[in-house]
């Protein structure tokens, strides 16, 4: 067992998947959003305005606002047809090309004769992007929605904007459930912000690549190369047959997570190390690590597998 995050060469980059502008439901421009990730210390955004025809189907250039330590990758939050409760489905698409063909999407509902989910889905993954299942607890998503989206290479675990605005932000069960049944998947922690209520600077990934460049960036999602994290850092994962080694900043738990009820949780004042015992996941084709520090804050690791 590896993670891929830890084993490979480069450093980490800190960055937003998940933003939107006055471009769709926004009250920021373009340029402000980036200045004020930027100026907040993050190395990179993603800005992924809702990719309808009522805002005219944007997908914000954000290439004038790269600078040498702060860089943009190119993406859309994509919508089209119905989950099981009815309701539009929402796709996050980082790494969207510019001449993406957009979906029969006019509004925020549902219409007849529309491209399914999962077809959108799969479209842009074959166009190059990181594909995510947004928000999987605020949109009501079942089991049975997440199964049909077979082209997502990750479940949004954490949105900052749903724990604010509705205390709906988490996506664990759904990621999970998938793990269980044969799935390889990653997941991430986004802010889905819109600035029009404290939606930001609370959830973010962390990506290893060897430079800040949008194409190295893309790359590492793809591969699974990043933590995520609403506070704590991870400084690295070491998997051992019977035991798992984790390093990371002061941290009150330590928890590994598996198949079914199978989680081993090593607690303490200030840690910085940990070792879990990994008896209990014998029968877990995967597992996950989350570090909790002592605000209650969070950070997360991808899984991995036997």
């Amino acid at each position: 067992m590896s993670s891929m995050a830890f084993d490979r060469p480069g450093r980490f980059w800190r960055g937003n998947l998940h933003t939107h502008s006055n471009l769709s439901d926004g009250c920021l421009e373009p340029e402000e959003v980036c200045r004020r990730y930027r100026d907040e210390g993050y190395d990179f955004i993603s800005l992924t305005d809702h990719f309808i025809g009522q805002y005219g189907y944007p997908i914000a250039d954000t290439t004038p606002f790269r600078t040498r330590d702060f860089t943009t990758i190119l993406g859309a939050e994509l919508h089209s047809g119905a989950m099981e409760n009815d309701e539009l489905w929402h796709i996050l698409a980082v790494g969207l090309p510019t001449d993406f063909e957009p979906p029969n999407a006019p509004g925020f509902f549902p219409v007849e004769d529309q491209e399914s989910g999962p077809d959108l889905a799969q479209r842009a993954r074959m166009a190059g992007a990181f594909v995510a299942v947004a928000h999987p607890e605020w949109s009501g998503l079942t089991t049975e929605d997440a199964r049909s989206l077979s082209a997502a290479h990750a479940v949004e675990v954490y949105n900052h904007g749903c724990a604010v605005g509705c205390d709906r932000p988490h996506g664990f069960y759904t990621l999970d459930q998938l793990l269980t049944e044969g799935r390889q998947m990653t997941l991430c922690a986004t802010d889905d912000a819109h600035f029009t209520e404290p939606d930001h600077f609370g959830g973010w990934v962390m990506v290893k690549a060897e430079e800040n460049d949008p194409d190295a960036l893309l790359a590492a999602l793809k591969d699974g190369a990043f933590y995520s994290s609403t506070g704590p850092e991870i400084c690295g994962i070491h998997w051992e047959e019977d035991v798992v080694t984790v390093e990371c900043s002061a941290a009150s738990s330590v928890i590994v997570q598996g198949q079914g009820s199978a989680a081993v949780a090593q607690h303490g004042a200030s840690m910085t190390r940990a070792s879990v015992p990994l008896g209990r996941f014998e029968n877990s084709a995967w597992m996950r690590v989350t570090v909790v520090d002592s605000a209650g804050r969070r950070a997360w690791s991808n899984p991995v597998y036997r």
